[in-house]
């Protein structure tokens, strides 16, 4: 049942150092569900009753929460190979704290809760390993939970884009950059509106820091977009 999608799952960060062996053995343990989905289809909404972690196996989707006024807030971007879910794994929350939509086609798998953090009946020799990537896995989520509070303390709309751009040129050890979000997606992100943000942009671009066209971006001008970061 599972074997067309092993080499997707193989991939992911959750089975690292685990063989392909186990982790069929493990699928047949755990029997995951596999949910289809097209663009824009919600695959969780926020308030719904929590039962598994998903894993993205094809596809790209967002995660956003809602405050009390409505207003939509996109806490990161989902890809091939991402989880999502797995904060609230071990708490007593039982209801999802987030939105999870589909940003294209998305293929996902869903690893029952119980299984996981329950005793493995058969004592199997990939749990281990499992629940470790697990936790490191946990670990790394609420560095990245660390970096959306600090875009959040930055007061400026200007000093947030060129703080979010230094940080994807310095990822990706490039000054040409596409951006993973739309300008919708992006706007949610540092919490700002769209018009605003875009009217930013353009003045960076007029001023000679930056360049771009729709999702590609270009720094020309490094040291003044450091410059604008402390507006």
């Amino acid at each position: 049942m599972y074997e067309k999608y092993l080499e997707e799952i193989s991939e992911v960060s959750l089975f690292q150092g685990i063989e392909r062996v186990d982790i069929e053995a493990m699928l047949n343990c755990l029997k995951p569900i596999v949910g289809h989905y097209k663009r824009s289809d919600y695959i969780v909404n926020g308030g719904d009753k929590y039962e598994s972690i998903g894993i993205v196996l094809k596809g790209s989707a967002t995660v956003s929460k809602e405050n009390a006024a409505g207003n939509r807030s996109i806490m990161t971007l989902l890809k091939q190979g991402d989880i999502f879910g797995e904060i609230v794994a071990f708490s007593s929350v039982m209801t999802w704290p987030a939105t999870v939509q589909a940003q294209e086609a998305c293929e996902v798998l869903f690893l029952p809760r119980g299984k996981i953090i329950g005793d493995c009946e058969r004592m199997c020799s990939w749990h281990r390993i499992f629940i470790q990537n697990f936790l490191r896995i946990i670990s790394e989520r609420a560095i990245l939970l660390n970096k959306k509070v600090e875009y959040l303390t930055i007061k400026s709309i200007r000093a947030k884009i060129c703080a979010y751009l230094l940080e994807q040129s310095k990822k990706i050890g490039s000054k040409k950059i596409v951006l993973p979000l739309n300008r919708n997606e992006l706007a949610d992100f540092l919490n700002v509106s769209r018009p605003s943000m875009s009217r930013e942009m353009g003045k960076l671009r007029d001023e000679g820091v930056i360049d771009f066209h729709l999702t590609e971006f270009e720094i020309l001008d490094f040291q003044a977009l450091k410059n604008n970061m402390s507006e």
